[in-house]
């Protein structure tokens, strides 16, 4: 069995096998222990108090800016705001970059594999300020090739926003080159790392974004926190996402000025144990070793979809190659609903995700309505793997076929 199963409380004592880590990944003791460690001695606002609590709190809250920083590569610290999760990151952007900045006329350039939090804010900046929208489109793998990162990305474009590694087909995309082509343009580019981050090193120095976003809760870590990386010189002149307390530094009846950046970003109380909560989940992961990561995902998602291959009726969406899925296999039954598919699998007493994923205009392109879709983990194992595999290859006779 997997060494790294006995940090993880949830799955000790227990037969359910968790295929689901791309939506959420499980937490290692060692986080809830630190969110109830700061809970237990110092949990008073942060940045606002004078006295001792207040003060370690502040402490503890800015540490874990660090350890984000230092995680994604970030030149400096203020260049990592708090946000809920990657979504409200995304919105972030949109709002207070995208909305001053974008003209009419303009192209906002994505791809139809984004996950809606990587669409929706940008429909609505194209709706106020008389952008269009221009999405790229991958092969047959989900590869975005040179020629269709060439074509899209003019000088018309303002904003590229591309997500790192697709949450259904599991591709990495070629950041870096769609960065370099944007800026020579004269766009920027918005990096959604929501499904990198846990389980590929990551630069954003390397990558050459001007944003970039994740959730703690797929690395680890709680729900109800997340990171958006920006470049500093965009970060001061951007207007504030949302205002009210602690993002000041004076109010009169009339106006106000604001706070200096990370914290003119970070408005009302912060979700301060969550933060620290991150940062235990994010020394914990570098504790594994994302070589460690990767070479288990890849070898588990490698016997994976060998066995699937075995079964006639199942189709897998995506890559052949099983290092090109970033330990995400979508799959359909024939003549079985995914919904059904992921039902059947629950009283097998295995978790998996069905539907569209939030990524619908990857499904109108790949022609389905709906997959089936197991996402691995570190922690997975192969007796999991093959559990799996038995479950999958009786689903159409459970269900009368």
């Amino acid at each position: 069995m997997n060494e790294f199963r006995k940090d993880f409380p949830i799955l000790q004592g227990t037969d359910t096998i968790y295929f689901d880590n791309a939506a959420t990944t499980q937490r290692p003791a060692c986080v809830m222990e630190a969110m109830t460690q700061f809970n237990n001695t110092c949990n008073a606002n942060p940045l606002r108090g004078l006295y001792t609590w207040s003060i370690q709190a502040t402490d503890a809250y800015e540490q874990a800016r660090h350890e984000a920083a230092l995680l994604i590569h970030a030149q400096k610290d203020c260049e990592v705001i708090f946000t809920r999760n990657t979504t409200e990151s995304l919105n972030l952007v949109a709002y207070s970059y995208g909305l001053s900045h974008v003209k009419a006329g303009q192209e906002i350039v994505l791809s139809v594999m984004e996950h809606h939090s990587n669409i929706l804010p940008w429909q609505m900046v194209a709706r106020q300020t008389g952008a269009k929208l221009v999405y790229l489109e991958p092969d047959a793998e989900g590869t975005l090739t040179k020629e269709e990162i060439e074509t899209k990305i003019t000088d018309r474009a303002a904003i590229v926003a591309i997500g790192h590694v697709s949450n259904v087909l599991g591709v990495t995309n070629p950041v870096q080159e769609i960065c370099e082509v944007a800026h020579r343009h004269g766009a920027v580019c918005v990096v959604d790392g929501a499904q990198s981050t846990p389980h590929i090193p990551v630069d954003v120095q390397k990558i050459g974004c001007d944003f970039f976003a994740f959730s703690g809760h797929k690395l680890l870590g709680p729900m109800g926190v997340g990171v958006l990386y920006g470049k500093l010189e965009l970060l001061e002149e951007m207007p504030p996402f949302l205002t009210g307390g602690e993002m000041i530094e004076y109010v009169t009846r009339e106006s106000a000025t604001f706070a200096e950046v990370p914290e003119k970003f970070e408005a009302g109380t912060v979700n301060a144990s969550g933060a620290v909560g991150l940062a235990a989940a994010i020394r914990y992961l570098n504790g594994v070793g994302f070589d460690t990561v990767q070479k288990t995902e890849q070898a588990l998602t490698k016997r994976l979809m060998e066995g699937l291959a075995t079964i006639p009726e199942v189709t897998v969406y995506g890559s052949e190659n099983p290092e090109k899925h970033c330990g995400i296999v979508t799959f359909n039954i024939e003549g079985c609903h995914p919904h059904d598919v992921a039902s059947v699998l629950d009283t097998e007493h295995i978790c998996i995700r069905a539907g569209h994923h939030c990524a619908q205009p990857l499904m109108q392109f790949l022609g389905v309505n709906a997959t089936a879709r197991a996402s691995l983990y570190f922690y997975n194992t192969e007796e999991e793997v093959d559990r799996f595999v038995a479950a999958v290859g009786k689903v159409r006779g459970w269900l009368g076929y």
